[in-house]
């Protein structure tokens, strides 16, 4: 089992993110009702409610997303006791918190239990619309991605230089 230490910074991060993403969406709930915000350019503050997937897809899917997303969530947790770089660390607590945070909008902001819609509210116009958790997601998985073809280079480094 992993240690405390082992989890702290990641939980810290993904608690960070599920509050960030909770009060902007609230935020957007609350001021996004009758009207937009232009903010600049294209960019602006829409409120939109997703029940599907990334980009709108999958409506109705609800259920089976969150279920995956708690899975994920569940494998991500279990998998610190074996992640210790720093950008493995931060790319699982941005991960963890941004499926959180959308996880918690598909259990509590509808009419039933996990047919939430998940509340959207950056939107581009020539990009699908999002939010907070989204960003994280995103940033979290590359740096995973990221952490992992480092990993292997490095390791791939050592162990030439162990032949030779």
């Amino acid at each position: 089992m992993p240690s405390f230490t082992a989890w702290r910074t990641p939980g810290l991060i993904a608690l960070a993110v599920v509050v960030i993403d909770q009060a902007t969406k609230q935020w957007a709930v609350n001021e996004l009702v009758d009207s937009n915000i232009h903010v600049i350019w294209t960019l602006q503050f829409n409120l939109a409610f997703n029940t599907g997937m990334a980009f709108s897809q999958g409506a109705g899917l609800g259920p089976l997303i969150a279920v995956v997303a708690t899975v994920v969530i569940v494998w991500l947790l279990v998998s610190l006791r074996t992640e210790a770089s720093r950008m493995s660390m931060w790319g699982m607590g941005l991960l963890i918190g941004g499926a959180a945070g959308n996880l918690i909008d598909r259990l509590f902001r509808g009419d039933a239990w996990l047919r939430g819609g998940v509340v959207d509210f950056i939107d581009f116009q020539w990009f699908p619309i999002f939010n907070i958790a989204d960003i994280c997601i995103n940033v979290g998985a590359g740096l995973l991605v990221l952490n992992s073809v480092l990993s292997s280079r490095r390791e791939r480094q050592a162990a030439e230089q162990a032949e030779a």
